[in-house]
């Protein structure tokens, strides 16, 4: 699982050092991603403290404050029902074509890692002095 999620805390994104003790809040630590039987993957490796925190408040996938998004939508839902359902979801909007081509790159690396194995792709739809990132799948 660890070598699978590349050392990668789910939660925040950050590296778990695996020569950390389990007791360290920043340990490796074995978290169960979603309550919902039906995720294709039920176990994530988390720091000892993302996943504490986590049973506290409802996770929260933090977009980066480098890219400018309006409107960004809350990612674990999203991934959620892209797991679900495929299709294709609008996840923000943006000023630029930069900044939404910016915010499509990102969002597709951290979705390898917060859904391995789903085949996610991100597009930029301009519309109305605006653009939007938008998640697929490529399934319906």
């Amino acid at each position: 699982m660890a070598e699978r999620d590349g050392w990668r805390c789910w939660v925040c994104d950050e590296p778990v050092d695996p020569d950390k003790s389990v007791n360290d809040p920043r340990g490796p630590s074995v978290d169960s991603r979603t309550a919902d039987r039906k995720a294709k993957v039920a176990e994530r490796l988390a720091h000892r403290d993302c996943n504490s925190r986590k049973g506290a408040v409802k996770v929260v996938i933090a977009w980066p404050d480098h890219l400018y998004v309006v409107e960004p939508a809350p990612l674990i839902t999203v991934a959620g029902r892209l797991e679900r359902k495929g299709g294709r979801e609008i996840v923000g909007r943006c000023p630029t074509a930069r900044d939404a081509h910016e915010a499509a790159e990102w969002l597709v690396d951290r979705f390898s890692r917060l859904v391995p194995g789903l085949p996610v792709t991100a597009g930029v739809e301009a519309g109305g002095g605006q653009f939007l990132v938008v998640l697929s799948t490529g399934r319906r």
